[in-house]
């Protein structure tokens, strides 16, 4: 059996990726991580991603796997994107940042409110090289809502409904968001690179 840590201090975000990966890594044990949380500086998802990856690789010796996601707004530009978690102010607050982004978007129409979950989700060896790191995007398109809406999941789920649906991602079933989610999009192109370690 593989050993690899999941660069997070998550307990949800642990189960929800063992649901996740489970079927697609036989042979790897996911753990959870309980070292020093390194300062996410980067400058797109997928640099945040590694620099969680690498920081539990080095402290742990073992294969990391870390992700790294936000909702993107295409006419914000991307926003509020690698800032999602703090966009309403340092409290990560998820009410706080959901209500300045719905401020944001009053006035603009329904036709022109398309944006996305992203996730980059990436793997780490230890050691100095960096030649096995890999990392992987998923994006989750949809539209944003002028309203919340339901009471599942967390963060922008309730103004977030994916395209193809009537609801928002906070009235999806946790087994409804696995099936079709940015983060499951991500791993699942990773899981072969993770699968590899037990070569």
């Amino acid at each position: 059996m593989t050993t690899v840590v999941l660069a997070s201090h998550n307990a949800h975000k642990l189960e929800e990726l063992r649901r996740i990966l489970g079927p697609l890594i036989p042979g790897v044990e996911l753990i959870g991580y309980d070292g020093p949380e390194p300062v996410e500086n980067g400058l797109s998802f997928e640099e945040n991603a590694f620099i969680k990856a690498r920081a539990a690789a080095e402290h742990t010796g073992l294969p990391a796997i870390a992700d790294d996601s936000g909702i993107a707004v295409d006419v914000l530009g991307g926003c509020p994107g690698i800032f999602s978690a703090r966009w309403g102010g340092p409290a990560r607050d998820d009410r706080a940042n959901v209500d300045l982004l719905l401020w944001q978007l009053t006035d603009v129409a329904d036709e022109h409110r398309a944006g996305g979950f992203v996730c980059a989700a990436a793997l780490a060896l230890p050691g100095a090289s960096r030649d096995g790191d890999v990392c992987e995007l998923g994006v989750w398109k949809g539209t944003l809502l002028r309203e919340p809406a339901g009471e599942h999941g967390f963060g922008y789920d309730p103004i977030f409904q994916p395209e193809g649906e009537t609801r928002s991602a906070a009235e999806l079933t946790s087994t409804e968001k696995d099936a079709h989610s940015h983060r499951t999009r991500a791993f699942t192109a990773l899981a072969p690179a993770i699968q590899a370690l037990t070569g």
